[in-house]
């Protein structure tokens, strides 16, 4: 029993003396810790810890970003859809303006026109079709005004860049318009300059060839063309187009010019409602002609 008791206290005193020094040795790893002795080991010791911990984080950070990355995505693809819906419903009224604005445009282009013509009488008109012949290049158009509005034919057509054509067939609401640039067409013109006269014929492609222009006259690049009123089909002075080239042949000169209208895309042109052409056929003939005195 002695023996026992004995190797309890010897037990005891075996563990009380371990936490002794085990809270010697705490006391002394403090101490040189404080003082600096430890801070090798403490480096080496924090160097894989640093690394996990630096893991752990960048860990962390990764998807703590994730999260945000998603979330901001989620409300960037929410405001995508509100504009595209907000697009959707603004884009009617703004063809509806770009509209407005072109009509405008080309109303203002046409009044600044008339007011300069104030010896001439105009009617608006759209341009409704093409040549239904013609599925390469339209040679006439039609317009949306007819006899019912005054419209008859040999009645020019123009815009406010120049000549447009003339009207050649008439019904009760509508019109059939020979272009300048068909080569059934044929415009007594004059170069503005220099005062030389030709026929503007129209051609296959589009293309407007001035003939006849004398051998001696100056015809220079560049070069405005106007009508001349010659032969009564035109009045004066409307634009043909602009000189791109010149080349002289035997007998004259021929030059090529550059209408000043699109007409791939022309809407709205004018009616000269007061002229009428003038027939001078009853001139050609030499059978009436009074006899020279003294035959």
């Amino acid at each position: 029993m002695s023996q026992v008791s004995g190797t309890r206290r010897n037990g005891r005193f075996s563990r009380g003396a371990l936490l002794f020094f085990s809270f010697f040795i705490c006391i002394g790893l403090f101490a040189a810790s404080a003082i600096g002795l430890l801070a090798p080991v403490e480096g080496l010791a924090a160097t894989p810890l640093n690394a996990i911990s630096g893991l752990l984080n960048r860990v962390a950070l990764g998807i703590t970003g994730g999260v945000s990355d998603f979330a901001e995505l989620q409300t960037l693809r929410q405001r995508n859809a509100d504009l595209e819906e907000a697009l959707a419903r603004l884009q009617p009224q703004l063809v509806e303006a770009l509209e407005i604005q072109s009509d405008y445009q080309r109303l203002a282009d046409l009044f600044n026109y008339t007011s300069r013509r104030t010896d001439q009488a105009f009617l608006a008109a759209d341009v409704i079709g093409g040549d239904p012949n013609n599925l390469l290049r339209s040679s006439t158009i039609i317009i949306n005004k007819g006899a019912r509005d005054g419209v008859a034919e040999g009645m020019p057509i123009v815009t406010g860049q120049g000549l447009v054509g003339r009207v050649i067939r008439v019904s009760a609401d509508a019109a059939q318009v020979l272009l300048i640039t068909s080569p059934s067409s044929a415009v007594s013109a004059r170069v503005q300059s220099s005062r030389a006269e030709g026929s503007v014929i129209g051609e296959v492609n589009g293309v407007l060839t001035m003939r006849f222009i004398p051998l001696e006259a100056d015809v220079q690049v560049g070069d405005i063309v106007i009508t001349s009123g010659l032969g009564g089909n035109f009045p004066p002075d409307i634009v043909v187009g602009q000189v791109s080239s010149v080349r002289q042949t035997e007998l004259y000169q021929e030059a090529q010019l550059r209408s000043l209208i699109n007409f791939d895309i022309l809407e709205l042109v004018l009616v000269m409602t007061n002229f009428q052409p003038v027939d001078l056929s009853v001139f050609e003939s030499d059978a009436d002609l009074p006899a020279a005195p003294g035959s």
